[in-house]
């Protein structure tokens, strides 16, 4: 004898396929102008930070073009540019410079991804990775370590380094690792 499926079984196999189709469904970007060369898609909700809050949570030498933020502000993606003196035919080196560098700069380096990929017909240098930060003070009031997701894509034109770079506390990641490689995914330098 067979037992027959409730008529609601179908509509909840429904949904529960649109639910999971969604999940994998690129995040929608809107296009932002940066530079008169540059164009870059950031979610609808990421808005640009002002010169004193770059200043302040960026303090260097030399100022980010642009640095975007989420309303909490805890999830920023940046745009830099500086001279330099190599080109596209380097990047393979300069990966390799990157990573060091990266990992004498935070206690621990967990790569995701070490490669050169073209993008919208453009190569760029890709390091994904999450970040470790920690606290070497001796003492009680020790901090617990700073860990979190990061996206970096470099790009080479002219006597232009371009530095693209997504981050976010890593409890963060599974939600905006998807949004950060559209974003890297995005980006358009002529």
């Amino acid at each position: 004898m067979k037992t027959a499926l409730p008529t609601r079984f179908p509509r909840l196999l429904l949904a529960l396929l649109l639910l999971v189709l969604a999940a994998f469904a690129p995040p929608k970007l809107k296009k932002v102008q940066v530079a008169k060369n540059l164009t870059v898609g950031l979610p609808a909700d990421f808005q640009p930070l002002p010169d004193e809050a770059i200043a302040s949570k960026y303090p260097a030498v030399r100022k980010p073009l642009a640095v975007y933020s989420n309303p909490a502000g805890r999830i920023d993606y940046s745009i830099a540019a500086r001279q330099t003196t190599f080109n596209n035919k380097d990047y393979g080196l300069l990966l390799k410079i990157y990573e060091s560098k990266l990992k004498s700069t935070y206690s621990k380096v967990d790569v995701i991804t070490h490669d050169i990929k073209t993008i919208n017909k453009r190569d760029f240098m890709v390091l994904e990775f999450v970040s470790t930060l920690a606290d070497n003070r001796r003492g009680r009031e020790m901090m617990a370590p700073l860990r979190r997701y990061e996206l970096m894509q470099y790009a080479i034109e002219g006597d232009q380094q371009y530095v693209f770079h997504f981050i976010c506390p890593v409890e963060e990641q599974a939600n905006y690792q998807p949004v950060a490689q559209a974003i890297m995914q995005s980006v358009e330098l002529r």
